[in-house]
């Protein structure tokens, strides 16, 4: 069980850093672009925090998937 506390706080602790040094990244940043979802249209976001956001989003997801829940003995 300490072994899955373990995984889900380095998993929360590396992509928070993650997203940190993106913010800081981003600063200078001067090609915006829209995202498109369905029907709605997002405000101007800079192309580099849409893919720094997609990474981490795609991060998260291995991290979870990755995660063994029904494991009690570890």
């Amino acid at each position: 069980m300490f072994l899955l506390y373990k995984k889900i706080f380095f998993a929360i602790l590396f992509n928070t850093t993650l997203f940190i040094f993106l913010i800081v990244g981003i600063q200078n940043s001067s090609k915006k672009s829209k995202v498109n979802f369905f029907e709605i249209e997002s405000v101007n976001l800079p192309i580099s925090f849409i893919v720094g956001v997609s990474f981490i989003c795609g991060s998260i997801a291995g991290c979870v998937t990755n995660l063994n829940f029904n494991n009690p003995q570890d």
